[in-house]
């Protein structure tokens, strides 16, 4: 029911604004409504923020609906002035079509994966986003007849009011480019299109689209035929920031993406993990698909003595939703050798895939001892004195076990007849690689 998926929304805080909540709930009543949520193209890979835009994809097409993700081919040559304080720079046409294909592979691929975990829960079969690039109608609109026929139902009066516009007016050093100003009508002329070519009645987006999502209704309402009888909607979500203010997916290393060669899945698991435990439970809500029930088990005050316990369970989740199983295996069984582990217990791909890039690594003889690999270039000791202080000072261990001066003669036990995992202090980790 459409009082049922709206009220979930609202439940897990990912209802912001409705253009209109009678209109959108009788457009939901029934399966098959069609949705579309716009993925800008400014990079090649989408960041973690936008994952609340693809389970938000994923949560109408397993309601029974029409899930449509629009990349912005045409849009991203101009740039979305909402949220931003001062103007884009402008890309060339050869990046932003190479950036629209992989947003498009990768959320394909993120869906896939979420697809497969929640295929046996569900027992239904999940059909995948329909994918438009507004490119396609944008980049051969003529300016005369797209002013005579679109931009006549605009009064600039409430184009200045709408808070993309007005922030960055009020920011006299900065102001606001025709080029930029243009960009709702654009948005608004997508979503008629997808209206009128797609039978697409709603579009979804954060916050900081609602100008543009209204924009586009009322063009709707304009111009379409039909418009009176079946009403285009808007829903926003939230944006979210974590509890200090900070601006979600972003850390102090840097932006966290969904390209797993910009931001790793074991880097990905410990951003999860990282959270502060007053975010925890509501990033379930917001990003996972488990159930109310399960999610207040998981946040009942008994468990606030278990360190880590629902970070662990949400980085989990995520990481097998946007990188898959095997990948989420894999950046457990790093981050448990990582954090005390027995270095015993991480399987030989974990070693191969996750553990060597996050740390130091460097190439050991065969017939090394344990000083030999811990002292040199890069390595954890610049010379034997500086080592064997350290040793004698219970400070060092090699694949979980705590180094004598008696051991440091001894050739070092290797894991998976490849590597030797030494530890200095809580936190220094080194590899030293036999097979390099």
């Amino acid at each position: 029911m459409a009082l049922e998926f709206l009220e979930e929304l609202r439940w897990r805080g990912l209802l912001h604004q409705v253009t209109d909540e009678g209109t959108a709930k009788a457009a939901l009543a029934e399966p098959g409504c069609g949705v579309y949520i716009g993925f800008d193209p400014t990079a090649d890979s989408l960041h973690v923020g936008s994952l609340l835009q693809i389970t938000l994809l994923m949560r109408l097409a397993l309601a029974g609906h029409r899930p449509i993700a629009l990349i912005g081919g045409g849009t991203g040559m101009i740039g979305d002035p909402s949220g931003k304080s001062a103007e884009r720079k402008l890309q060339s046409d050869e990046d932003v079509r190479a950036n629209a294909k992989a947003i498009e592979d990768q959320i394909l691929h993120v869906w896939r994966n979420m697809a497969e975990s929640l295929q046996a829960e569900t027992e239904q079969k999940i059909f995948e986003p329909e994918f438009v690039d507004n490119a396609v109608w944008l980049n051969n609109l003529n300016v005369i007849d797209f002013l005579r026929d679109v931009g006549k139902h605009f009064s600039v009066n409430a184009m200045v009011q709408r808070d993309s516009v007005k922030t960055r007016l009020e920011a006299r050093e900065q102001g606001i480019s025709y080029t930029e100003f243009s960009y709702m009508l654009l948005q608004a002329y997508d979503f008629l299109r997808l209206y009128a070519d797609k039978d697409c009645r709603a579009q979804f987006g954060g916050s900081d689209q609602w100008g543009n999502i209204v924009s586009g209704t009322d063009l709707i309402g304009r111009l379409a035929d039909g418009a009176a009888e079946k009403p285009a909607f808007g829903v926003t979500v939230p944006l979210i920031t974590a509890k200090n203010g900070q601006k979600f997916g972003k850390t102090e290393q840097g932006t966290i993406w969904l390209d797993a060669k910009r931001t790793s899945p074991y880097q990905f698991y410990q951003f999860w993990m990282n959270v502060d435990d007053a975010d925890a439970v509501s990033y379930l809500r917001l990003f996972t698909f488990r159930h109310r029930d399960d999610i207040e088990e998981l946040a009942r005050p008994e468990r606030a003595d278990l360190v880590r316990f629902v970070q662990k369970e949400l980085a989990e989740d995520m990481t097998t939703l946007v990188h898959g199983v095997d990948a989420c295996g894999w950046a457990v069984m790093a981050s448990d050798v990582l954090f005390g582990g027995d270095p015993a217990k991480a399987n030989a791909v974990t070693y191969d895939t996750v553990i060597r890039p996050e740390i130091p690594t460097s190439p050991a003889p065969s017939a090394a001892s344990i000083l030999d690999v811990l002292v040199g270039e890069n390595r954890p000791f610049q010379s034997n004195g500086e080592a064997k202080r350290a040793v004698q000072a219970n400070s060092v261990s090699i694949n979980g076990v705590k180094l004598t001066l008696d051991d440091l003669p001894r050739a070092p036990t290797r894991l998976h007849d490849r590597y030797a995992l030494i530890r200095h202090g809580k936190k220094s980790y080194f590899l030293a690689d036999f097979g390099a």
